[in-house]
């Protein structure tokens, strides 16, 4: 059972954590220079779990949900753009799963580039594309030689967020696009809520099991720090049941979504993996009526996991793009224009 420290706590930790994300320096938008040494993930490590997630090829492919529907998702905003791409650039492309929502309608070409080349070559079947292997953090491609970059479900592996995005406005081509989809920082909040709790309760103390991760606020300073024009930002979720938080954290493996911070604890104990298990779904904290309905369980005994996916939109500048008005210029007020309206009808009265 909790101890009393734990019965006392709960209820702040499951609300705080819902509405708060932890972001790393890197990620704020009020410094001016982002550090180039400053790290918070291990790209090898990352390197080493998608290879180890897509060398078991029908595991991997069962998890393709995710990635699939969020891909999907991209794909519809590039749909918007009434435009023929001959060649367009997906970073962190993982298994292909851009590459199944596109045909040569859309584009000409499809330019798979992942860190995995496991992750790559796990689907050679599918059509339209190049594989390269290639790091977010280092891009090869030259200046202004780019039409159209995405990525979906990559960018929140990166640590230097910024720098990579002022890369990509530098590849593009003027009037480029750039769409991609991340995860955000309310992702998971459940399972964070249930890991801190168990670890606090059974081991003392916490440790960063969930990633740290951008946050919706930030994304339009970021684009706008790194050249971009038009920016769009937006933010959806999607919410999976499990039967607990285990079969959850092995679809996690299996997609190779695994922890990969720099400072992570590398084993969870057992005991500790039971009791968040049981907070997750409610059952440890049955007793304790004043907490127990901030649990997650369902009534049919799954557990939801919530995903955030951050999407964001930016443009390199033009010369023939549309630009806004300058301040000022405008020849009739728009309080004028609102009270001369005569379209706009009240409400009747109800009789």
């Amino acid at each position: 059972m909790f101890s009393t420290a734990i019965r006392t706590a709960a209820r702040t930790f499951a609300s705080s954590l819902r509405n708060t994300t932890t972001r790393p320096q890197s990620y704020s938008t009020a410094s001016k220079a982002v550090p180039s040494a400053f790290r918070v993930f291990d790209r090898e490590t990352k390197r080493q779990q998608k290879e180890r997630a897509a060398s078991n090829v029908e595991s991997s492919r069962q998890v393709d949900y995710i990635k699939d529907e969020v891909a999907f998702r991209v794909i519809d905003r590039l749909l918007d753009i009434k435009r023929e791409f001959n060649e367009v650039v997906e970073l962190g492309s993982g298994c292909g799963h851009i590459a199944k929502h596109v045909d040569t309608d859309m584009m000409k070409k499809l330019i798979m580039c992942d860190m995995s080349e496991t992750m790559l070559n796990r689907d050679k079947d599918v059509e339209y594309e190049e594989r390269h292997v290639v790091d977010e953090e280092h891009l090869p491609f030259e200046e202004n030689s780019l039409e159209c970059v995405v990525s979906s479900l990559s960018m929140h592996w990166i640590n230097d967020l910024p720098g990579t995005m002022i890369q990509i406005q530098r590849s593009l081509k003027p009037d480029g696009v750039f769409i991609a989809g991340l995860f955000g920082g309310d992702t998971l909040y459940e399972l964070r809520t249930s890991l801190q709790l168990a670890e606090l309760d059974r081991e003392g103390g916490i440790s960063p099991r969930i990633s740290p991760m951008a946050d919706s606020r930030d994304l339009g300073g970021l684009l706008s720090r790194a050249g971009f024009t038009l920016t769009t930002v937006d933010v959806d979720e999607l919410t999976i049941h499990y039967p607990s938080a285990i079969e959850l954290m092995e679809d996690l493996r299996a997609m190779g979504e695994s922890n990969a911070v720099i400072n992570r604890r590398g084993f969870l104990k057992r005991d500790t993996l039971m009791a968040a298990a049981a907070i997750y779904k409610g059952t440890e904290v049955r007793a304790l009526e004043d907490i127990s309905k901030e649990m997650y369980g369902n009534p049919d005994g799954t557990v939801p996991a919530t995903f955030q996916i951050l999407y964001m939109i930016g443009w390199k500048p033009s010369s023939t793009q549309n630009k806004p008005l300058e301040r000022g210029s405008a020849k009739r007020s728009l309080k004028k224009h609102l009270e001369d309206d005569d379209t706009i009808v009240p409400p009747s009265k109800p009789e």
